[in-house]
Protein backbone atom coordinates (compact mmCIF):
# COMPACT_ATOMS: atom_id res chain seq x y z
CA UNK A 1 0.00 0.00 0.00
CA UNK A 2 1.39 3.39 -0.91
CA UNK A 3 1.79 5.95 1.85
CA UNK A 4 1.16 9.55 0.86
CA UNK A 5 3.58 10.80 3.52
CA UNK A 6 6.41 8.43 2.63
CA UNK A 7 9.34 9.82 0.63
CA UNK A 8 13.04 9.20 0.81
CA UNK A 9 14.02 12.76 1.74
CA UNK A 10 12.60 14.86 4.60
CA UNK A 11 9.63 12.59 5.33
CA UNK A 12 8.36 14.82 8.11
CA UNK A 13 8.91 18.27 6.58
CA UNK A 14 6.06 20.69 7.29
CA UNK A 15 5.25 24.18 6.10
CA UNK A 16 6.08 25.50 9.57
CA UNK A 17 9.65 24.24 9.09
CA UNK A 18 10.10 27.01 6.50
CA UNK A 19 9.39 29.70 9.07
CA UNK A 20 12.87 29.51 10.60
CA UNK A 21 14.05 31.55 7.60
CA UNK A 22 13.40 35.28 7.28
CA UNK A 23 14.23 35.48 3.58
CA UNK A 24 12.84 32.87 1.17
CA UNK A 25 12.79 32.53 -2.62
CA UNK A 26 9.96 30.32 -3.92
CA UNK A 27 11.05 29.00 -7.30
CA UNK A 28 8.90 27.28 -9.93
CA UNK A 29 10.49 25.14 -12.63
CA UNK A 30 11.61 26.76 -15.87
CA UNK A 31 8.74 27.59 -18.24
CA UNK A 32 6.21 26.99 -15.44
CA UNK A 33 2.83 25.40 -15.99
CA UNK A 34 -0.40 26.08 -14.11
CA UNK A 35 0.40 23.59 -11.32
CA UNK A 36 3.79 25.16 -10.65
CA UNK A 37 2.29 28.66 -10.60
CA UNK A 38 -0.61 27.65 -8.33
CA UNK A 39 1.50 25.72 -5.81
CA UNK A 40 4.23 28.38 -5.83
CA UNK A 41 1.64 31.10 -5.30
CA UNK A 42 0.07 29.18 -2.39
CA UNK A 43 3.43 28.87 -0.58
CA UNK A 44 4.19 32.52 -1.38
CA UNK A 45 0.90 33.54 0.24
CA UNK A 46 1.55 31.32 3.27
CA UNK A 47 4.97 32.88 3.85
CA UNK A 48 3.67 36.42 3.31
CA UNK A 49 0.99 35.79 5.92
CA UNK A 50 3.78 34.84 8.32
CA UNK A 51 5.62 38.13 7.70
CA UNK A 52 8.50 36.63 5.73
CA UNK A 53 10.51 38.40 3.04
CA UNK A 54 9.58 36.28 0.03
CA UNK A 55 10.02 36.28 -3.76
CA UNK A 56 8.23 34.14 -6.35
CA UNK A 57 10.46 33.39 -9.37
CA UNK A 58 10.97 31.13 -12.38
CA UNK A 59 13.70 30.64 -14.98
CA UNK A 60 13.98 29.55 -18.57
CA UNK A 61 14.65 31.31 -21.84
CA UNK A 62 11.18 32.81 -22.31
CA UNK A 63 8.70 34.60 -20.11
CA UNK A 64 5.23 33.05 -19.66
CA UNK A 65 3.36 33.41 -22.96
CA UNK A 66 0.65 30.74 -23.12
CA UNK A 67 -2.74 32.42 -23.17
CA UNK A 68 -4.24 30.42 -20.28
CA UNK A 69 -1.22 31.11 -18.05
CA UNK A 70 -1.22 34.83 -18.89
CA UNK A 71 -4.91 34.93 -17.94
CA UNK A 72 -4.13 32.98 -14.76
CA UNK A 73 -1.47 35.52 -13.72
CA UNK A 74 -3.89 38.37 -14.37
CA UNK A 75 -6.61 36.66 -12.33
CA UNK A 76 -4.23 36.11 -9.40
CA UNK A 77 -2.81 39.62 -9.76
CA UNK A 78 0.66 38.10 -10.10
CA UNK A 79 1.79 39.79 -13.32
CA UNK A 80 3.99 42.24 -11.39
CA UNK A 81 4.81 39.80 -8.58
CA UNK A 82 6.23 36.68 -10.20
CA UNK A 83 9.75 37.34 -11.52
CA UNK A 84 11.24 35.85 -14.67
CA UNK A 85 15.00 35.40 -14.23
CA UNK A 86 16.88 34.37 -17.38
CA UNK A 87 20.24 33.82 -15.62
CA UNK A 88 19.82 32.30 -12.16
CA UNK A 89 23.61 31.98 -11.72
CA UNK A 90 23.82 35.75 -11.22
CA UNK A 91 21.41 35.60 -8.29
CA UNK A 92 22.12 34.60 -4.69
CA UNK A 93 19.59 33.80 -1.97
CA UNK A 94 20.92 34.77 1.45
CA UNK A 95 18.42 32.46 3.06
CA UNK A 96 16.34 29.65 1.58
CA UNK A 97 15.49 28.70 -2.00
CA UNK A 98 12.37 26.50 -2.04
CA UNK A 99 11.68 24.79 -5.36
CA UNK A 100 8.02 23.96 -5.86
CA UNK A 101 6.73 21.40 -8.40
CA UNK A 102 10.39 20.62 -9.15
CA UNK A 103 13.58 19.54 -7.40
CA UNK A 104 16.57 21.82 -6.85
CA UNK A 105 19.39 20.61 -9.08
CA UNK A 106 17.15 18.73 -11.53
CA UNK A 107 17.28 19.30 -15.27
CA UNK A 108 14.06 21.30 -15.56
CA UNK A 109 14.97 24.02 -13.06
CA UNK A 110 17.78 26.58 -13.28
CA UNK A 111 19.73 26.49 -10.02
CA UNK A 112 19.92 29.70 -8.00
CA UNK A 113 22.93 29.77 -5.65
CA UNK A 114 21.64 29.81 -2.10
CA UNK A 115 22.62 29.44 1.53
CA UNK A 116 20.07 26.65 1.99
CA UNK A 117 17.65 24.69 -0.20
CA UNK A 118 14.29 22.91 0.20
CA UNK A 119 11.92 21.00 -2.08
CA UNK A 120 8.16 20.48 -2.33
CA UNK A 121 7.30 18.28 -5.31
CA UNK A 122 5.05 15.48 -6.55
CA UNK A 123 7.33 13.94 -9.18
CA UNK A 124 9.52 10.87 -8.84
CA UNK A 125 12.44 11.39 -6.43
CA UNK A 126 15.37 12.65 -8.48
CA UNK A 127 17.44 14.70 -6.00
CA UNK A 128 18.29 12.88 -2.76
CA UNK A 129 20.83 15.08 -1.00
CA UNK A 130 18.55 17.89 0.24
CA UNK A 131 17.34 17.27 3.78
CA UNK A 132 14.41 19.68 3.75
CA UNK A 133 12.21 17.93 1.20
CA UNK A 134 8.62 16.86 0.79
CA UNK A 135 8.41 14.69 -2.32
CA UNK A 136 5.22 12.67 -2.82
CA UNK A 137 5.11 11.10 -6.32
CA UNK A 138 1.81 9.35 -5.58
CA UNK A 139 -0.08 12.63 -6.01
CA UNK A 140 -1.40 13.93 -9.31
CA UNK A 141 -0.42 17.55 -8.69
CA UNK A 142 1.82 19.67 -6.49
CA UNK A 143 -1.27 21.78 -5.81
CA UNK A 144 -2.76 18.78 -3.99
CA UNK A 145 0.39 18.40 -1.91
CA UNK A 146 0.34 22.07 -0.86
CA UNK A 147 -3.40 21.81 -0.08
CA UNK A 148 -2.80 18.74 2.09
CA UNK A 149 0.19 20.31 3.86
CA UNK A 150 -1.99 23.31 4.70
CA UNK A 151 -4.76 21.07 6.00
CA UNK A 152 -2.20 19.24 8.13
CA UNK A 153 -1.34 22.61 9.67
CA UNK A 154 -5.02 23.29 10.34
CA UNK A 155 -5.18 25.97 7.63
CA UNK A 156 -8.46 26.31 5.73
CA UNK A 157 -8.11 28.22 2.46
CA UNK A 158 -10.65 31.04 2.51
CA UNK A 159 -9.39 33.04 -0.49
CA UNK A 160 -11.42 31.93 -3.52
CA UNK A 161 -8.68 33.04 -5.93
CA UNK A 162 -6.10 30.85 -4.23
CA UNK A 163 -8.41 27.84 -4.05
CA UNK A 164 -9.38 28.33 -7.72
CA UNK A 165 -5.70 28.40 -8.67
CA UNK A 166 -5.02 25.15 -6.80
CA UNK A 167 -8.04 23.50 -8.44
CA UNK A 168 -6.77 24.62 -11.86
CA UNK A 169 -3.31 23.28 -11.03
CA UNK A 170 -4.82 19.86 -10.35
CA UNK A 171 -7.07 20.17 -13.41
CA UNK A 172 -4.20 20.80 -15.81
CA UNK A 173 -1.73 18.31 -14.32
CA UNK A 174 -4.25 15.45 -14.46
CA UNK A 175 -5.41 16.06 -18.04
CA UNK A 176 -8.67 17.82 -17.17
CA UNK A 177 -9.12 15.60 -14.07
CA UNK A 178 -9.17 12.42 -16.17
CA UNK A 179 -5.93 11.05 -14.67
CA UNK A 180 -6.75 11.29 -10.97
CA UNK A 181 -6.10 8.14 -8.94
CA UNK A 182 -4.94 9.20 -5.46
CA UNK A 183 -7.71 9.76 -2.89
CA UNK A 184 -6.17 13.05 -1.74
CA UNK A 185 -6.39 14.37 -5.32
CA UNK A 186 -10.02 13.24 -5.45
CA UNK A 187 -10.76 14.86 -2.10
CA UNK A 188 -9.31 18.20 -3.15
CA UNK A 189 -11.25 18.03 -6.41
CA UNK A 190 -14.48 17.37 -4.51
CA UNK A 191 -13.96 19.69 -1.54
CA UNK A 192 -12.05 22.81 -2.56
CA UNK A 193 -14.21 25.79 -3.64
CA UNK A 194 -13.45 27.43 -6.98
CA UNK A 195 -14.90 29.97 -9.39
CA UNK A 196 -16.49 27.92 -12.16
CA UNK A 197 -16.56 30.83 -14.59
CA UNK A 198 -12.81 31.38 -14.21
CA UNK A 199 -12.03 27.68 -14.71
CA UNK A 200 -14.28 27.66 -17.78
CA UNK A 201 -12.38 30.60 -19.28
CA UNK A 202 -8.95 29.16 -18.46
CA UNK A 203 -9.67 25.65 -19.73
CA UNK A 204 -10.97 27.07 -23.02
CA UNK A 205 -7.80 29.10 -23.57
CA UNK A 206 -5.44 26.13 -23.59
CA UNK A 207 -4.56 25.56 -27.23
CA UNK A 208 -3.12 27.66 -29.98
CA UNK A 209 -3.50 27.24 -33.73
CA UNK A 210 0.06 25.93 -33.76
CA UNK A 211 -0.87 23.19 -31.29
CA UNK A 212 -3.86 22.30 -33.47
CA UNK A 213 -1.39 21.75 -36.31
CA UNK A 214 0.82 19.66 -33.99
CA UNK A 215 -2.15 17.38 -33.23
CA UNK A 216 -2.96 16.94 -36.91
CA UNK A 217 0.62 16.08 -37.82
CA UNK A 218 0.93 13.63 -34.91
CA UNK A 219 -2.13 11.62 -35.94
CA UNK A 220 -0.65 11.11 -39.41
CA UNK A 221 2.29 9.24 -37.85
CA UNK A 222 0.51 6.68 -35.69
CA UNK A 223 1.85 3.15 -35.12
CA UNK A 224 -0.74 0.37 -34.86
CA UNK A 225 -0.23 -3.09 -33.32
CA UNK A 226 -3.02 -5.41 -34.40
CA UNK A 227 -2.33 -8.33 -32.02
CA UNK A 228 -3.53 -6.39 -28.98
CA UNK A 229 -5.34 -3.62 -30.89
CA UNK A 230 -3.35 -0.68 -29.55
CA UNK A 231 -1.83 2.42 -31.12
CA UNK A 232 1.12 4.63 -30.13
CA UNK A 233 1.60 8.24 -31.24
CA UNK A 234 4.39 10.72 -30.59
CA UNK A 235 3.69 14.46 -30.66
CA UNK A 236 5.92 17.49 -30.62
CA UNK A 237 6.23 19.26 -27.27
CA UNK A 238 2.86 20.87 -26.52
CA UNK A 239 0.39 21.47 -23.73
CA UNK A 240 -0.14 18.15 -21.85
CA UNK A 241 -3.90 18.43 -22.37
CA UNK A 242 -3.28 17.96 -26.09
CA UNK A 243 -2.16 14.40 -25.36
CA UNK A 244 -5.56 13.59 -23.87
CA UNK A 245 -7.37 15.29 -26.76
CA UNK A 246 -5.51 13.18 -29.32
CA UNK A 247 -6.02 10.03 -27.22
CA UNK A 248 -9.78 10.60 -27.04
CA UNK A 249 -9.91 10.99 -30.82
CA UNK A 250 -7.88 7.82 -31.44
CA UNK A 251 -10.16 5.71 -29.27
CA UNK A 252 -13.04 6.44 -31.64
CA UNK A 253 -11.30 4.35 -34.32
CA UNK A 254 -12.99 0.94 -34.53
CA UNK A 255 -9.75 -1.05 -34.67
CA UNK A 256 -8.19 0.64 -31.63
CA UNK A 257 -9.04 -0.55 -28.09
CA UNK A 258 -6.08 1.05 -26.31
CA UNK A 259 -3.82 3.96 -27.17
CA UNK A 260 -0.82 5.81 -25.78
CA UNK A 261 0.08 9.34 -26.88
CA UNK A 262 3.36 10.80 -25.62
CA UNK A 263 5.82 13.64 -26.07
CA UNK A 264 9.30 14.48 -24.88
CA UNK A 265 10.24 17.09 -22.30
CA UNK A 266 13.70 18.13 -21.04
CA UNK A 267 13.49 15.76 -18.07
CA UNK A 268 11.32 12.95 -19.43
CA UNK A 269 8.27 11.77 -21.35
CA UNK A 270 4.67 12.69 -20.60
CA UNK A 271 2.09 10.19 -21.80
CA UNK A 272 -1.66 9.71 -21.95
CA UNK A 273 -3.44 6.34 -21.94
CA UNK A 274 -6.95 5.43 -23.07
CA UNK A 275 -8.83 2.11 -22.93
CA UNK A 276 -12.37 1.23 -24.03
CA UNK A 277 -12.36 -2.44 -22.95
CA UNK A 278 -13.19 -3.64 -19.43
CA UNK A 279 -10.28 -6.12 -19.41
CA UNK A 280 -7.75 -3.25 -19.40
CA UNK A 281 -7.94 -0.45 -16.86
CA UNK A 282 -6.12 2.59 -18.20
CA UNK A 283 -4.84 3.59 -14.74
CA UNK A 284 -3.33 0.15 -14.16
CA UNK A 285 -1.69 0.13 -17.60
CA UNK A 286 -0.23 3.62 -17.00
CA UNK A 287 1.24 2.52 -13.66
CA UNK A 288 2.69 -0.62 -15.28
CA UNK A 289 4.29 1.35 -18.12
CA UNK A 290 6.02 3.78 -15.74
CA UNK A 291 6.93 1.24 -13.06
CA UNK A 292 10.28 2.03 -11.37
CA UNK A 293 11.10 4.89 -13.76
CA UNK A 294 8.22 7.30 -13.22
CA UNK A 295 4.61 7.42 -12.12
CA UNK A 296 1.24 6.73 -13.69
CA UNK A 297 -2.44 6.46 -12.86
CA UNK A 298 -5.86 7.92 -13.47
CA UNK A 299 -9.30 6.51 -14.19
CA UNK A 300 -10.43 3.19 -15.62
CA UNK A 301 -10.83 4.61 -19.13
CA UNK A 302 -8.47 7.62 -19.00
CA UNK A 303 -5.04 7.81 -17.41
CA UNK A 304 -1.55 9.15 -17.90
CA UNK A 305 1.88 9.42 -16.44
CA UNK A 306 5.45 10.59 -16.66
CA UNK A 307 8.68 8.69 -17.36
CA UNK A 308 11.84 10.25 -15.95
CA UNK A 309 14.54 10.48 -18.61
CA UNK A 310 17.55 9.64 -16.41
CA UNK A 311 15.87 6.50 -15.03
CA UNK A 312 14.68 5.57 -18.53
CA UNK A 313 18.27 5.66 -19.80
CA UNK A 314 19.52 3.59 -16.85
CA UNK A 315 16.90 0.86 -17.32
CA UNK A 316 16.38 0.78 -21.09
CA UNK A 317 19.61 2.10 -22.61
CA UNK A 318 19.32 3.80 -25.96
CA UNK A 319 16.07 2.36 -27.32
CA UNK A 320 13.60 4.89 -28.68
CA UNK A 321 10.66 6.07 -26.58
CA UNK A 322 8.21 4.53 -29.04
CA UNK A 323 9.93 1.15 -28.80
CA UNK A 324 9.79 1.46 -25.01
CA UNK A 325 6.03 2.07 -25.01
CA UNK A 326 5.46 -0.79 -27.47
CA UNK A 327 7.48 -3.21 -25.32
CA UNK A 328 5.81 -2.20 -22.06
CA UNK A 329 2.29 -2.49 -23.44
CA UNK A 330 3.02 -5.92 -24.92
CA UNK A 331 4.63 -6.97 -21.62
CA UNK A 332 1.49 -5.89 -19.80
CA UNK A 333 -0.65 -8.24 -21.90
CA UNK A 334 1.78 -11.13 -21.46
CA UNK A 335 1.87 -10.56 -17.69
CA UNK A 336 -1.93 -10.40 -17.21
CA UNK A 337 -4.30 -13.21 -16.24
CA UNK A 338 -8.06 -12.63 -16.52
CA UNK A 339 -10.31 -14.77 -14.30
CA UNK A 340 -14.10 -15.19 -14.37
CA UNK A 341 -14.71 -17.22 -11.16
CA UNK A 342 -17.92 -18.89 -12.33
CA UNK A 343 -16.09 -20.49 -15.28
CA UNK A 344 -12.62 -20.81 -13.76
CA UNK A 345 -11.37 -24.30 -12.87
CA UNK A 346 -8.98 -24.06 -9.93
CA UNK A 347 -5.81 -26.16 -10.10
CA UNK A 348 -5.36 -27.07 -6.43
CA UNK A 349 -2.19 -29.02 -7.18
CA UNK A 350 -0.36 -25.71 -7.70
CA UNK A 351 -1.68 -24.18 -4.47
CA UNK A 352 -1.02 -24.60 -0.75
CA UNK A 353 -3.59 -24.87 2.01
CA UNK A 354 -3.76 -22.05 4.55
CA UNK A 355 -5.85 -21.30 7.60
CA UNK A 356 -6.96 -17.82 8.58
CA UNK A 357 -5.54 -16.32 11.77
CA UNK A 358 -7.80 -14.59 14.28
CA UNK A 359 -7.44 -10.85 13.57
CA UNK A 360 -9.11 -7.62 14.62
CA UNK A 361 -10.64 -5.57 11.82
CA UNK A 362 -13.36 -2.98 11.34
CA UNK A 363 -16.87 -3.44 9.99
CA UNK A 364 -19.81 -1.20 9.10
CA UNK A 365 -23.45 -2.19 8.71
CA UNK A 366 -24.16 0.01 5.71
CA UNK A 367 -27.86 0.30 6.56
CA UNK A 368 -26.70 2.22 9.67
CA UNK A 369 -25.38 4.85 7.28
CA UNK A 370 -27.72 4.88 4.27
CA UNK A 371 -31.13 3.67 3.22
CA UNK A 372 -31.40 0.49 1.17
CA UNK A 373 -31.04 1.26 -2.53
CA UNK A 374 -28.66 4.21 -2.10
CA UNK A 375 -25.89 4.18 -4.73
CA UNK A 376 -22.54 4.95 -3.10
CA UNK A 377 -18.87 5.25 -3.98
CA UNK A 378 -16.41 3.95 -1.39
CA UNK A 379 -13.09 5.81 -1.62
CA UNK A 380 -9.93 4.13 -0.36
CA UNK A 381 -6.20 4.51 -0.84
CA UNK A 382 -6.36 1.62 -3.33
CA UNK A 383 -9.09 3.32 -5.39
CA UNK A 384 -12.85 3.84 -5.60
CA UNK A 385 -15.52 1.19 -5.97
CA UNK A 386 -19.22 1.70 -6.66
CA UNK A 387 -21.92 -0.29 -4.95
CA UNK A 388 -25.60 -0.05 -4.01
CA UNK A 389 -26.62 -0.40 -0.35
CA UNK A 390 -28.51 -3.64 0.28
CA UNK A 391 -30.12 -4.94 3.46
CA UNK A 392 -27.29 -7.40 4.16
CA UNK A 393 -24.35 -5.26 3.00
CA UNK A 394 -21.37 -5.13 5.34
CA UNK A 395 -18.26 -3.13 4.47
CA UNK A 396 -15.05 -4.37 6.07
CA UNK A 397 -11.95 -2.31 6.92
CA UNK A 398 -8.94 -4.63 6.95
CA UNK A 399 -5.80 -4.67 9.04
CA UNK A 400 -3.98 -2.23 6.74
CA UNK A 401 -6.98 -0.07 5.88
CA UNK A 402 -8.03 -2.08 2.82
CA UNK A 403 -11.81 -1.95 2.24
CA UNK A 404 -14.04 -4.66 0.77
CA UNK A 405 -17.76 -5.63 0.81
CA UNK A 406 -19.28 -8.69 2.42
CA UNK A 407 -22.70 -10.29 2.98
CA UNK A 408 -24.14 -10.58 6.48
CA UNK A 409 -24.44 -14.39 6.38
CA UNK A 410 -20.75 -14.79 5.45
CA UNK A 411 -19.78 -12.12 7.97
CA UNK A 412 -21.65 -13.84 10.81
CA UNK A 413 -19.89 -17.11 10.05
CA UNK A 414 -16.42 -15.56 10.07
CA UNK A 415 -16.40 -12.83 12.73
CA UNK A 416 -17.37 -12.13 16.32
CA UNK A 417 -18.63 -8.58 16.79
CA UNK A 418 -17.69 -6.26 19.66
CA UNK A 419 -19.19 -3.01 20.94
CA UNK A 420 -15.88 -1.19 20.60
CA UNK A 421 -15.72 1.62 18.08
CA UNK A 422 -13.07 1.33 15.39
CA UNK A 423 -11.63 4.77 16.15
CA UNK A 424 -11.21 3.96 19.86
CA UNK A 425 -9.60 0.51 19.68
CA UNK A 426 -5.82 0.50 20.16
CA UNK A 427 -5.57 -2.96 18.58
CA UNK A 428 -6.48 -1.43 15.22
CA UNK A 429 -3.69 0.12 13.16
CA UNK A 430 -5.19 3.26 11.61
CA UNK A 431 -4.46 3.82 7.90
CA UNK A 432 -2.96 7.08 6.59
CA UNK A 433 -6.06 7.75 4.48
CA UNK A 434 -9.35 7.07 6.27
CA UNK A 435 -11.85 5.62 3.78
CA UNK A 436 -14.86 7.77 2.89
CA UNK A 437 -18.25 7.06 1.33
CA UNK A 438 -19.79 9.37 -1.26
CA UNK A 439 -23.58 9.34 -1.73
CA UNK A 440 -24.03 9.44 -5.49
CA UNK A 441 -27.56 10.80 -5.14
CA UNK A 442 -26.82 14.00 -3.24
CA UNK A 443 -23.01 14.22 -3.30
CA UNK A 444 -22.63 14.09 0.50
CA UNK A 445 -19.46 12.58 1.96
CA UNK A 446 -19.23 10.43 5.09
CA UNK A 447 -16.12 9.17 6.85
CA UNK A 448 -16.61 5.40 7.01
CA UNK A 449 -14.70 4.87 10.26
CA UNK A 450 -17.21 7.04 12.20
CA UNK A 451 -19.74 4.20 11.83
CA UNK A 452 -17.29 1.33 12.18
CA UNK A 453 -16.99 -1.14 15.04
CA UNK A 454 -14.35 -3.76 15.74
CA UNK A 455 -14.84 -7.44 15.11
CA UNK A 456 -12.54 -10.39 15.61
CA UNK A 457 -12.02 -12.87 12.85
CA UNK A 458 -12.82 -16.24 14.28
CA UNK A 459 -9.92 -17.78 12.42
CA UNK A 460 -9.90 -21.36 11.24
CA UNK A 461 -11.35 -20.72 7.78
CA UNK A 462 -9.42 -22.71 5.22
CA UNK A 463 -8.33 -21.47 1.81
CA UNK A 464 -6.03 -22.53 -0.98
CA UNK A 465 -3.64 -19.90 -2.29
CA UNK A 466 -0.56 -19.30 -4.38
CA UNK A 467 1.63 -16.31 -5.07
CA UNK A 468 0.91 -15.07 -8.56
CA UNK A 469 3.51 -14.45 -11.23
CA UNK A 470 0.85 -12.61 -13.23
CA UNK A 471 -1.16 -9.41 -12.94
CA UNK A 472 -4.51 -10.73 -11.69
CA UNK A 473 -7.88 -9.48 -12.93
CA UNK A 474 -10.83 -11.16 -11.21
CA UNK A 475 -14.37 -10.21 -12.20
CA UNK A 476 -16.37 -10.87 -9.01
CA UNK A 477 -20.11 -11.15 -8.32
CA UNK A 478 -20.01 -7.62 -6.87
CA UNK A 479 -19.01 -5.92 -10.09
CA UNK A 480 -18.90 -7.69 -13.43
CA UNK A 481 -17.66 -4.57 -15.23
CA UNK A 482 -14.60 -3.78 -13.07
CA UNK A 483 -12.10 -6.41 -12.02
CA UNK A 484 -10.42 -6.93 -8.64
CA UNK A 485 -6.77 -6.26 -9.42
CA UNK A 486 -3.72 -8.01 -8.06
CA UNK A 487 -0.07 -7.19 -8.66
CA UNK A 488 2.65 -9.70 -9.44
CA UNK A 489 3.58 -11.21 -6.07
CA UNK A 490 0.08 -10.91 -4.60
CA UNK A 491 -1.84 -14.07 -3.72
CA UNK A 492 -4.62 -15.73 -5.68
CA UNK A 493 -6.88 -17.30 -3.06
CA UNK A 494 -9.97 -19.50 -3.12
CA UNK A 495 -12.20 -20.63 -0.27
CA UNK A 496 -11.81 -24.33 0.48
CA UNK A 497 -15.59 -24.75 0.74
CA UNK A 498 -16.37 -22.83 -2.47
CA UNK A 499 -13.91 -23.24 -5.33
CA UNK A 500 -15.62 -20.48 -7.32
CA UNK A 501 -15.10 -17.85 -4.61
CA UNK A 502 -11.77 -16.46 -5.81
CA UNK A 503 -10.15 -13.27 -4.65
CA UNK A 504 -6.84 -11.42 -4.32
CA UNK A 505 -4.87 -10.89 -1.10
CA UNK A 506 -2.06 -8.34 -1.14
CA UNK A 507 1.38 -9.79 -0.49
CA UNK A 508 1.97 -7.53 2.54
CA UNK A 509 -1.35 -8.56 4.10
CA UNK A 510 -1.31 -12.28 3.35
CA UNK A 511 1.30 -13.24 5.95
CA UNK A 512 -0.52 -11.21 8.60
CA UNK A 513 -3.83 -12.96 8.05
CA UNK A 514 -3.05 -16.52 6.98
CA UNK A 515 -0.67 -19.30 7.99
CA UNK A 516 0.16 -22.46 6.09
CA UNK A 517 -1.46 -25.73 7.15
CA UNK A 518 1.30 -28.18 8.05
CA UNK A 519 1.17 -31.88 7.30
Amino acid sequence: MSDVNRNEEGMGMKLTDLLEYDSIVVQCHDNPDADAIASGYAVYRYLKANNKKVRLVYGGRNAIQKSNLVLMLEYLELTDVIEHITDMSREYADGLVLTVDCQYGAGNVSSMPAKDMAIIDHHQVEIKNIAKSKIVPELGSCSTLIWKMMKDEGIEISDIKLSTALYYGLYTDTNALSEIYNPFDKDMRDIIPYEKTVIYILKNSNFSLNELEIAGNAMKGYSYYADNKFAVIRTEQCDPNMLGLISDFLLQVAEIDICVVYNEWPNGYKFSVRSCIKEVHANELAAFVAEKIGSGGGHLEKAGGFVQKTLFAECYGDITAEEFFRRRINAYFVASQIIYPAQYEVDLSSMKEYVKKPVYVGYVNMTDVYEVGTPITVRTLEGDFDIVVEEDLIVMIGIKGEVYPSRRDKFNNKYEVTNTRYTEDERISKPEYLPTVHNRLDGSVTELTKYAYVCQGAGGAHIYAKQSDKILKIFTEWDKEKYMAGKIGDYLAVRADDLHDLYVVEREIFGLTYEEVQG
